[in-house]
């Protein structure tokens, strides 16, 4: 799914208080821009999207049935 597909999505859904979503979006952001950047710029953009990633902990502890 690209990027504009996916922001679709996020839009018909109301994801846009679900920060793994925006994560998503982020990350096909970034894989469409690969070619753009070098090997470096491009590693160290996906290790920020990984740590704001992880910074979301457990936010799903209780809510599985309704997010998964």
């Amino acid at each position: 799914m690209n990027s504009k597909d996916l922001a679709k999505y996020i839009e018909a859904t109301d994801g846009m208080g679900k920060p793994w979503l925006l994560i998503q979006l982020r990350l096909a952001k970034l894989k469409e821009r690969r070619d753009e950047m070098s090997a470096e710029e491009f590693n160290q953009r996906r290790a920020e999207l990984h740590e704001d990633l992880m910074k979301l902990g457990e936010w799903w502890i209780g809510q599985e049935n309704e997010v998964f």
